[in-house]
């Protein structure tokens, strides 16, 4: 699974200086971005969000057998989504105890001390920019698109955000991509075929993620409690690359399905008004 070249680095420093910092303090993201003050800023949200997800409610963590072993880069996670931020942060949690050596727990929370900074995640501009605590999130690694369907919670057509691509790929040549197909919190919403577009420009290596549990405890920004004491589910599935031979169309389809995303029978019999 690991690639065959050396995660893209990026420095303040020149070319032929980089190696002077060997602490990594003067690195920075493709995107000119201080990895230190990232880093920084996930320590600080993981700090005042570590209690929401271990002691307001609790975290079950399946199959991280499947992320000990993933190269540094060239990794997509494609998972249905409830929350704008709750979805996200715990999976900030996760990958930095990953890099810790933590096995299917984000208790204790030391990996907070040194978290993962090569982490980034899709977002749709107007959530990013709706108020402050949004604004302090993108910091950690947000990768704002502007959506062609939807805008100020009403429906639309506009052209396609043609600078998202080319985020999504200088974010998977230094580290790991977080997004979301549906491009909503609804449950069962199509799947956007950007995820298609997506995984057909760059390859990467995917790895389906099945979240629960997080639209009952949190309402829809994941910020507020709506009900303690739930358990908060994150199944990660077996990483795979899709044959390049598939079409948008195919790929979305196995997406959909690898994230469970099909409407189950008997809601499907619901919506058509049969008993």
């Amino acid at each position: 699974m690991t690639p065959d070249r050396p995660a893209t680095r990026y420095s303040y420093l020149p070319k032929w200086l980089a190696w002077l910092d060997f602490l990594g303090l003067l690195e920075r993201d493709p995107f000119g971005n201080s990895l230190l003050i990232k880093r920084l800023m996930i320590s600080v949200i993981g700090w005042f969000t570590y209690w929401r997800f271990t002691v307001v409610n609790k975290t079950q963590i399946e199959g991280i057998e499947h992320l000990e072993n993933l190269p540094e880069y060239d990794v997509l996670f494609l998972s249905n989504h409830q929350t704008y931020f709750a979805d996200v942060i715990s999976f900030y949690h996760i990958f930095s105890s990953v890099k810790w050596g933590f096995k299917s727990t984000i208790v204790p929370p030391l990996y907070l001390l040194a978290p993962r900074a090569r982490s980034y995640y899709i977002a749709a501009s107007e959530t990013m920019k709706a108020g402050i605590v949004p604004k302090l999130f993108a910091l950690g690694g947000a990768l704002t698109v502007e959506r062609s369907w939807r805008a100020e919670g009403k429906n639309v057509k506009r052209e396609r955000d043609s600078s998202a691509g080319d985020k999504v790929a200088q974010a998977l040549a230094h580290g790991w991509v977080v997004s979301f197909p549906q491009g909503t919190t609804s449950p069962y919403a199509p799947l956007r075929k950007g995820t298609g577009h997506l995984i057909q420009d760059n390859s990467p290596l995917v790895v389906p993620v099945v979240i629960n549990g997080f639209r009952r405890a949190f309402d829809k920004k994941g910020l507020r409690f709506k009900k303690r004491n739930t358990t908060l589910t994150v199944r990660f599935k077996a990483p795979r690359r899709y044959d390049p031979s598939l079409s948008v169309e195919e790929i979305v389809e196995l997406v959909r399905k690898e994230i469970e995303q099909d409407i189950p029978y008997e809601k499907m019999k619901w919506m058509r008004g049969e008993e």
